[in-house]
């Protein structure tokens, strides 16, 4: 069975489906990499996207070269996603794992593949050789083998390769709020009343280092500064995160077989770096900032920065005892 691997000879063109590979007929075989039913309910189509190298381009112009078998699954996995977001949190709750990666692993990476043709056209003009990290490479590349398990037959031994979080959010009606960090591949979601945290690429180790408070909160229905909260402590944490994971690949003629290799190596390091308390503060300021809390107050106490998840006593607090707005 044969993997698509357009990172071997750099291949990010516009005649080339950026997830089987194959040949395209014409320029007009392409998808959006934003979801038409999300960018329409939220009006995103005109609004501005601003990439690395500070260019700025329309939601609706990010777009990628795809085949028309391609597009056909990809559309029915945004079919299944909109309905379940149309019937609320427990629908979502209900999505396999597997698709709920898929569906965000196609707009991440969608925006990789734009940023990644930013560059060449960049290299281009300046007649400069392009400067790719080998780390990023290996990183995007893992996650494009990942996401052709939309199309593939592909069984994940071993455990899953990234971790998915769905909570239960007291969003204001309108709320869109969506985050990615393509160097670390972490990604946030608040719309609807739900909220959703995906670290893409992770092996299930964000999951596991933030068990204790996941487990507190497990169930409840959270308070908007309570879920950024949660995502301030999962992007910092995919920070810290110091592996570069790999995967044994094995392609039979039935399906693939991707197995991850131990995160555990022959030194015994942590896998993850030590948690800085000021740096965190940092996070989570960024993330609070609807709600206007300063560093300064976030780490009066270092000892205990500020937390609207976990009171002094180390219990899980009520999101309806909150009497913050809802942003």
């Amino acid at each position: 069975m044969y993997l698509y691997d357009p990172f071997k000879d750099f291949r990010f063109d516009q005649q080339t489906c950026f997830l089987s590979g194959q040949p395209l007929q014409s320029g007009d075989e392409q998808i959006q990499v934003f979801p038409h039913w999300l960018m329409r309910k939220f009006e995103l189509e005109d609004k501005p996207f601003k990439l690395l190298d500070e260019s700025l381009i329309t939601y609706k112009q990010l777009q990628l070269p795809c085949s028309t078998a391609v597009a056909d699954r990809i559309a029915e996995m945004d079919r299944q996603v909109e309905e379940a977001f149309a019937n609320g949190y427990e629908a979502v709750k209900q999505l396999d794992r597997l698709l709920i990666f898929q569906w965000v692993a196609r707009m991440v990476y969608g925006v990789v593949f734009n940023e990644i043709q930013a560059g060449i056209r960049q290299q281009v003009l300046s007649g400069e050789a392009m400067n790719f990290s080998q780390v990023l490479a290996h990183k995007f590349k893992n996650l494009h083998l990942m996401l052709q398990s939309l199309i593939l037959p592909m069984q994940f031994d071993g455990g899953l390769p990234f971790t998915v979080l769905v909570y239960h959010v007291d969003n204001a009606a309108e709320t869109f709020s969506y985050r990615d960090e393509i160097n670390t591949l972490v990604y946030s979601l608040r719309m609807n009343d739900v909220g959703m945290i995906v670290c893409l690429q992770d092996n299930g180790a964000n999951g596991i280092y933030h068990q204790e408070v996941i487990s507190k909160v497990e169930g409840m229905r959270l308070h908007p500064i309570q879920f950024e909260e949660l995502c301030g402590r999962f992007f910092y944490s995919a920070y810290l995160f110091n592996r570069l994971p790999e995967y044994t690949v094995l392609p039979t003629d039935e399906q693939i077989y991707v197995e991850p290799i131990s995160l555990v190596n022959m030194r015994m390091k942590p896998v993850f770096d030590p948690w800085q308390v000021k740096t965190y503060g940092q996070v989570l300021e960024n993330f609070w900032k609807p709600w206007g809390y300063t560093l300064f107050e976030i780490i009066k106490d270092p000892e205990n920065p500020m937390s609207f998840l976990i009171d002094e006593e180390g219990h899980a607090v009520s999101g309806s005892a909150i009497g913050l707005s809802k942003a």
